[in-house]
């Protein structure tokens, strides 16, 4: 089986602490490991290739990194030039993934899961498989625990055999009383979006209801460009497609349809109080991380920054404080985060983007301060990493080392400085960063000019394959 790891997202449903440019997946919310490194290393027992990530252009050298700091690797990681829905990206992995075998089997996960009885998990994936080379399109549903009414249900039809059934209909969320009736039937599967399936069989069937996304998704992989570990899917192919998930385009119409019933607990993280539903709790209730006195206060999740947190005499409220923002909402309003990142998105907040600290592929910066004419931030820089050569228009820079040894290049000059070193760049110069030692290297950033915008940076050669 090709495992296709779906890791696209908007960063907004577990706002303020994901965000657009660095989405839930991304984050060790319940261990170690990011919920990415923890859908990969789940499998690290089944009969598996390398897996194929499906993810948007931003994200690459994120995920890239996740891959490497578990000491995995990717038989390719498929850049999305746009969202277009889980059908023309799983359609375009299917594409890939048949050129290097014809008979290939998928294994296609969202990135942003949690599944806890990993033996389970394990069997239910080998039934699919086997049902998957007979002919199967294969979904997993996960036998509900409560009446949820945050997720899709299928309902299963006949037994094809043991935990297998034929797909009898989809239901969307259901009201509660309605939820209630489905856990009571015992006919009901929550949808977990998990698929198992050859992608020939895949495309056939997709090409059935919908010929148009096969043919441009076929069109936007035969046109890709490789970019380093990266396969730039053609934007003008891609683009043409609808905006469709896989359960329209393909699970509702088709006659191959099956659902493989899977008993675990399984969590999609799909709001501040599913996450408090899945993380360990205090004799009263709350879940806590971070800096944080919780005095007569229950039934809370709270996620501490760099700063205290005190609470006194609350029930049921989720806080989250982050460098650049904070959130006190009522735990049973958390599914209505959605209003305050509409406004945040119409009003084009920064916040709604990316968090103070901001993650390049050669490592990460924080804006510490910024004036009108004037800004400040620490820079971090991996061992052996390189900043791009460039220069600017409108701004001059002046950087002090903290932390480690830093080769920077200055005009025709290349000079190596040490902590408490410090150079400056005028406006214009031609310059760069690079970090030579075995440690991580810091400096501080003074910037000033005209204007201090991150698109006042004219690349001249960059490592990393960015214009």
């Amino acid at each position: 089986m090709i495992p296709v790891i779906l890791s696209g997202g908007s960063g907004t449903r577990l706002w303020p602490l994901s965000r657009k440019m660095y989405p839930k997946q991304f984050i060790e919310l319940l261990s170690e490991h990011t919920l990415f490194q923890e859908t990969l290393l789940r499998l690290k027992r089944l009969p598996i290739k390398d897996p194929i990530v499906v993810c948007n252009e931003e994200h690459r050298f994120i995920v890239a990194e996740n891959l490497q700091n578990i000491k995995g690797q990717a038989s390719s990681i498929i850049l999305e030039p746009a969202g277009r829905n889980t059908a023309p990206a799983i359609a375009a992995a299917a594409h890939a993934a048949m050129e290097a075998d014809k008979d290939a089997i998928l294994l296609v996960l969202p990135a942003d899961h949690t599944i806890d009885n990993i033996e389970e998990l394990e069997k239910s994936v080998l039934k699919a498989n086997k049902l998957a080379q007979d002919g199967y399109i294969v979904t997993f549903g996960i036998k509900p625990k409560t009446a949820h009414t945050g997720y899709g249900y299928i309902e299963k039809g006949a037994v094809i055999e043991g935990d297998a059934y034929k797909i009898s209909a989809f239901k969307e969320k259901p009201e509660q009383k309605q939820a209630e009736d489905y856990l009571k039937s015992g006919d009901m599967l929550w949808n977990s979006g998990m698929f198992c399936f050859k992608a020939s069989v895949f495309l056939e069937e997709l090409k059935k209801q919908n010929p148009d996304i096969v043919k441009h998704t076929k069109e936007s992989v035969a046109k890709a460009v490789k970019d380093l570990d990266f396969l730039r899917l053609d934007k003008e192919a891609f683009e043409k497609c609808d905006s469709i998930s896989i359960d329209y385009a393909v699970m509702e119409h088709t006659a191959l349809g099956a659902i493989m019933a899977l008993n675990v607990e399984w969590n999609d993280i799909g709001s501040w109080d599913s996450l408090w539903g899945s993380l360990e709790k205090d004799e009263n209730g709350n879940s806590i991380q971070g800096d944080v006195y919780a005095e007569d206060s229950k039934n809370n999740l709270i996620i501490g920054g760099k700063r205290l947190i005190s609470t006194l005499g609350v029930d049921n409220l989720v806080i989250i404080d982050t460098q650049d923002a904070i959130l006190v909402a009522d735990k049973s309003k958390s599914q209505d985060i959605k209003k305050i990142v509409d406004k945040l998105v119409t009003e084009e907040r920064s916040e709604i983007l990316h968090h103070r600290t901001v993650y390049r592929p050669w490592g990460h910066y924080d804006s510490i301060c910024m004036g009108a004419r004037d800004q400040v931030k620490r820079i971090t820089v991996k061992p052996g990493a390189k900043l791009s050569i460039q220069k600017h228009f409108h701004r001059a820079e002046h950087w002090v080392v903290v932390k480690g040894t830093a080769h920077v290049t200055k005009g025709d000059e290349v000079l190596t400085l040490s902590e408490n070193e410090s150079v400056y760049l005028p406006l214009g110069i031609v310059h760069a960063l690079e970090n030579p030692g075995r440690i991580p290297l810091e400096i501080i950033e003074v910037q000033t000019g005209s204007y201090l915008g991150e698109d006042d940076i004219v690349r001249l050669k960059d490592n990393y394959g960015r214009s």
